[in-house]
């Protein structure tokens, strides 16, 4: 099959054709990529941010049909249209019987770039290809099991439905599941990507009575506020605490500070900026040479700040993909203004190049 091959970090992908693919064993379904949205994980994988076995293919955020079934499996057919997911929930290890739906066993393949039983169904020449980010979408098929394929309506397009896969699961989900933002609540956003648009219609959607953005960019701080921010602050132009305590009731802070960019001075900033009692989100994930540092850490015992990490969401994914869905037929969530760009597989490093110069907010690879 057709495929973006990143064979060493730290160089650009290459789109080659002579990708070999298994078909889907028990418990597998074979899918055909049409869209896949390109996230800062798949790019921060290919700049050799976050380690990854290789060659890999990467990819993680898309929408297509089911094209082969595996045995055993009956929760999904061929022709079916389906959202991947990066984070399958198997429903019984032990991690999904307490609820933690995200911490499946299954998502460690987010990690070893491989099916839980080690394999990957993908080889190049007889050698190993990887499966990036626990998916491989950026080609033209993918072999997932079958909780990881999670059926859609057909009315729904799949170039807009692939970004629930990973920036709207976690950024609403952020929201509702790991933070339980509540009513009246005080959000702060730290930037205003896919993920940082997506927690702040989550925010909105949880009834957040302030929506406050922190981002450089002039346009994205435009597009925040179009989608429910109530306040935009310029992080290089005002002072983040300051405005922060000046725009939340009392002067207290926020209820709760998100982290949409994975940086750990962020972090910091979010833990200053929240009030005694509030919760900062790590959803962003830091970069290894970036250590999360605090200077003052009986803060957070005093005042009972809680720092939490937020994976996928919190999602159960079975549950979720479809509710969002749902949410954005009934025009409660605006999935397609996330979606700047549009580019095909040949043109998948300019796509990358999009993001490292944070040209708009979403591209979507057509398959």
């Amino acid at each position: 099959m057709r495929a973006a091959l990143l064979e060493e970090p730290g160089r650009p992908l290459v789109v080659v054709d002579d990708v070999e693919v298994e078909e889907p064993r028990a418990g597998e379904v074979a899918v055909a990529v049409e869209h896949c949205g390109v996230c800062h994980s798949d790019v921060s994988i290919a700049d050799g941010t976050f380690p990854s076995a290789v060659p890999v293919i990467l990819g993680h955020e898309a929408a297509g049909r089911v094209v082969a079934v595996g045995p055993g499996v009956r929760s999904l057919a061929e022709g079916d249209h389906v959202v991947l997911t990066p984070c399958p929930p198997c429903g019984t290890c032990p991690w999904c019987v307490r609820g933690e739906w995200s911490l499946c066993v299954n998502s460690d393949s987010m990690m070893t770039s491989a099916h839980p039983d080690g394999g990957t169904r993908l080889s190049r020449h007889g050698d190993v290809v990887y499966r990036g980010v626990g998916v491989a979408a950026f080609a033209e098929t993918v072999i997932i099991q079958a909780n990881g394929a999670v059926k859609i309506p057909e009315d729904v397009p799949l170039d807009v439905a692939c970004v629930v896969g990973c920036a709207v699961q976690t950024g609403v989900g952020a929201v509702l599941n790991t933070a339980g933002v509540r009513e009246g609540d005080t959000v702060l956003v730290m930037g205003a990507g896919g993920i940082g648009l997506s927690i702040i219609q989550g925010a909105r959607l949880a009834g957040a009575a302030r929506i406050l953005v922190s981002e450089p960019d002039a346009d994205r701080r435009a597009t925040a506020l179009a989608m429910g921010a109530t306040h935009a602050i310029d992080p290089t132009a005002d002072d983040l605490l300051a405005a922060t305590l000046d725009l939340s009731p009392g002067g207290i802070g926020a209820d709760v500070a998100f982290d949409a960019v994975g940086r750990s001075a962020l972090v910091a900033a979010g833990i200053d900026a929240t009030r005694k009692g509030g919760t900062t989100v790590m959803v962003g994930v830091p970069g290894l040479e970036d250590p999360f540092t605090y200077p003052l850490p009986a803060v957070l015992a005093i005042g009972e700040k809680k720092l939490v990490g937020s994976l996928l969401g919190s999602c159960n994914s079975l549950r979720d993909i479809p509710r969002l869905i749902d949410l954005m037929q009934q025009g409660q969530l605006d999935l397609a203004s996330l979606i700047t760009a549009r580019r095909p597989l040949d043109e998948i490093n300019q796509a990358f190049d999009d993001i490292r110069s944070t040209t708009g907010i979403r591209t979507v690879i057509d398959l």
